[in-house]
C-alpha cells in the first residue's frame, strides 16, 4: 500500500525531473540505477531511503527539502501551479537551468532587476 508520503515526494521528484528537462534515463544513470526503479519512486510503489534521495537531490540540484514541500500544509501557491502550466515559463525555466551555474546567477539578478524596474 502506498503511503502518501512517498506519493508526494515521488510526484516532487517527477516536477523537478521534468521542470529541468531530464529523463527518467538520465536520471537513474546519474545516481546509478535502472530507470525503473525511478519509475517506481514517481509513483510511489517504492520509498526512497535517505541515502538515495540525497542522490537525486544532488542530480536535480536541488536542496532535500524541495521534495517534502507542500506537505502538512505547506502548499504551493496558486502562481506556482499557472507559472507550471505556462508553456512559455516552463521553456524559459528549463533554458534557465540547461545554462552553467555562473550564467545563471547573472542570468536571475538581471531578472529581479529588470522586475524591480518596472
Amino acid at each position: 500500500m502506498k503511503h502518501t508520503v512517498d506519493v508526494h515526494v515521488g510526484k516532487r521528484i517527477r516536477h523537478r525531473r521534468w521542470t529541468i528537462g531530464m529523463t527518467q534515463q538520465q536520471l537513474a544513470e546519474a545516481v546509478g540505477i535502472k530507470f525503473q526503479q525511478i519509475q517506481k519512486y514517481e509513483t510511489g510503489m517504492n520509498r526512497v531511503s535517505a541515502s538515495r534521495l540525497w542522490d537525486i537531490a544532488h542530480a536535480l540540484d536541488a536542496p532535500v527539502s524541495f521534495f517534502f514541500e507542500g506537505l502538512g500544509g505547506d502548499t504551493p501557491s496558486e502562481a506556482e501551479i499557472d507559472l507550471l502550466a505556462d508553456k512559455e515559463a516552463l521553456q524559459l525555466v528549463r533554458a534557465y537551468y540547461a545554462m552553467p551555474e555562473a550564467q545563471r546567477r547573472q542570468i536571475y539578478e538581471l531578472a529581479r532587476v529588470l522586475s524591480q524596474a518596472a
